[in-house]
This record gives C-alpha cells, structure tokens and sequence, in this order.
C-alpha cells in the first residue's frame, strides 16, 4: 500500500490539473461537438483508460447516440446507437441519474453489454450523468479491456468533466437563444424602418398633390418644403434599414449613402463626404442624418447664387470619445453676425437644426471669418 498511495497521489493530482484546465476551455468554447471530443480525450487521459465516449439522449427514438470519442472504431462516432433503457449502462445512469461501475462486464447480471463495447473487447466501463437546467443532455462513460478497477474517486473526476460539459451546453444553448432573439428584434426594426419610409413616401405624395391643387403661392411653397423634409426622414429610415448592422452604425457608410441620395437630387452640386468609420447607436442615427440632409439641402438651395458648387460633410471622432460633425460650403456666406440660436434667426429650418442638434447632445455652432458657410456639432459622447 504504501508504494500505491504515492502513484493513486499523483493521479489525483494529475486529474485535477485536466479537470482545471479543461474548465477554461469549457467557458471559452462556442461550439459543443468539438468540446465533446476534447472532453473525451482529456477524461480518457485522466483515467488512463483506453475509451471515452460521449453519448447523447434522442428522447423521440429513447436511444443514445455517440457523438464524440475516443479508441474506438473510425465509423463509431455519430453513427452509433446504444440503448437507454434500464439494461444498459448508460440507460441506467441517464434514467436514474446515479454514476455505473462496471469493472468485470463479462459477468455483470444488472446489465448487457452493448454490441460497440463486445465488439471492442470492453471489461469493464463507468458511467456518469451529463445534465443541466434543460434536462438531461446525456451521458459520459469511460471504458477498458483490461483488466482494473474503477473507483468511487474516478467517478467524482469523470462527474467533474460531466458538469463542465452540461454547463457549457446551458450557456451555448441561452447564447444561441439570446442570439435568435436579438437577430429577430434587428429583422423586426429593419421592418419598421423599411414600412416607416414606404409609408412617409406615401405621406410626402400627398404634400405634393396638395400643393399642385392650391393657387396660393406661400401655400405651395410650405406644402413643398414639409414635403421635402418628410421625404428627408423617409430617406434616412432607407439608408437606416439597409445598414449591416442596426446594433450599431456605421457613421461612413452611413452619411455616404446618404450624401450619395442627395448628390442624385442636386446634380449640379460636388456633394463630398469625408466620414470616419465609426460606430454609433442605431438612436442617434435618425437625427444624426436628418440634421445633415437639412443643412445639405439648405446648401443646395442658398449657398450658390449660380445654383452650382461643392458642400463638404465631415464627421470625425474628438478626444471625448464623441463626434465632430460638419458641413461646409464656399457660397455667398451667412448674413453678418449670424446666430444659428437667437430667436432672429430662427426660421423654421434653423428650429429644426437647433433641435436635432440637441437630441445629438450637442451645440451648434459655425465658423467666423471663413468663405460661404461652415457649420460644426460637436456630438455627445458616443458610448
């Protein structure tokens, strides 16, 4: 015994470190198949055993099918049925939830010896239960021709492997679910974004048959502007819903689709857009875009007496984790002493700036002593 005890020692010991470095792979893993066969070939390492498999539960069928393993024949895993009921090994520790030591098969009365292990010559097999909050996954089973014993101690190393394993199976399957219900709220959104444009289109149609019915000329003027900028909303909730990603937008591939609308809208105009890539939330990219196509547009129509010119969209990050967003042209200017926030300038379109550019967390400013009109926002920050 005393030449014994250091060796069972140092295979505890050994088994432990498996088991712990088998936990961090378990908590990294992202696919279960192959964290199966790894835990099949760390638990049969452990063990110092020749088989490992790792059954899984097919309730419709009441059978276990080997979905990873280790010693046994080539065509073995993923094809291989093994029955659950109580007359199995494995049947036994699925349906009563308690860990099987078998250590001389060619003896055993409890059980029958699947047809895979008489095939391989298998003596003796243990068994223990792979379980989680869902239910049972299925079972874990170590298996040897020779001649040995499986202990109660092996079955606390193996039970350790089991619950890593149905751990790991909870958390992917709550990630997987996780994952369907959040590409299922961006499909939705997409939706809504697409429908919400379809159905401003519509609005803005009428705004233009109402102006083509009305003799008063201030009444077609207003009719035509507010359905303008519903068209604006609308195409922004176009550029919105074809992006990527709704988790997050991207602020490049954003304004430039949007710029590009606009250039097809002015063509006489150089529309140019210089926008880093960076992401920011699906929220602020509505009023992020309305507040561009509306001091574009304003560009568009005032800034050149020739009707023709360049109008410059940047959009940068700053030091603040934030957004510096501008739009710029080398037109006819801003009348002297210009505040794009006093009440003497606060025309319906400049309200509208105003207030998109608080709901961007920011101050709208524009810049003195420069040719045409140069308007700046600096944006919250982003995070």
């Amino acid at each position: 015994m005393t030449e014994l005890a250091p060796k069972a020692l140092a295979i505890r010991l050994r088994q432990q470190a498996i088991l712990s470095d088998f936990g961090v792979e378990a908590l990294r893993a992202t696919e279960l198949l192959p964290l199966l066969q790894r835990a099949t070939e760390l638990c049969a390492e452990g063990m110092e055993a020749q088989f490992c498999k790792a059954l899984e539960y097919k309730p419709h069928q009441d059978c276990l099918l080997v979905c990873a393993g280790i010693g046994w024949a080539a065509d073995a895993v993923g094809t291989t049925i093994i029955g659950a009921d109580l007359a199995s090994p494995a049947g036994y520790a699925l349906k009563t939830g308690r860990p099987v030591i078998s250590n001389h098969l060619e003896n055993e009365t409890r059980f029958r010896t699947p047809k895979l292990m008489a095939d391989h010559g298998i003596r003796r097999a243990i068994n223990v239960l792979i379980a989680n909050r869902d239910g049972n996954y299925g079972v874990l089973e170590v298996d040897d021709t020779r001649e040995g014993q499986f202990e109660e101690a092996d079955i606390a190393f193996m039970q350790g492997f089991a619950n890593l394993v149905g751990g790991a199976i909870e958390r992917q399957r709550a990630e997987a679910r996780l994952k369907a219900a959040l590409e299922r709220q961006e499909l939705l959104s997409r939706e809504m974004s697409h429908r919400v444009k379809n159905s401003l289109a519509v609005v803005a149609g009428f705004l233009g048959l109402q102006a083509r019915g009305s003799d008063n000329a201030d009444v077609k003027s207003a009719l035509a502007d507010a359905r303008t900028r519903v068209e604006a909303v609308a195409q922004v909730h176009d550029q919105l819903w074809r992006q990527p990603s709704l988790e997050a937008i991207d602020v490049a591939g954003f304004l430039e689709a949007l710029c590009a609308k606009l250039q097809e809208s002015a063509p006489r105009h150089r529309i140019v857009c210089r926008a880093a890539r960076v992401n920011i939330p699906a929220d602020l990219a509505i009023p992020l875009g309305l507040f561009v196509n509306e001091l574009v547009t304003n560009a568009i129509k005032y800034a050149y007496a020739e009707g023709e010119g360049e109008i410059r969209v940047d959009a940068r990050p700053d030091d603040a984790d934030g957004l510096i967003l501008g739009v710029a042209d080398d037109g006819v200017g801003l009348p002297e002493g210009f505040d794009p926030a006093a009440a003497r300038s606060a025309s319906l379109g400049m309200r509208i700036i105003n207030s998109l550019a608080r709901q961007l967390g920011g101050a709208l400013t524009v810049a003195p002593d420069v040719q045409g009109a140069h308007f700046s926002l600096r944006v919250a920050p982003l995070a």
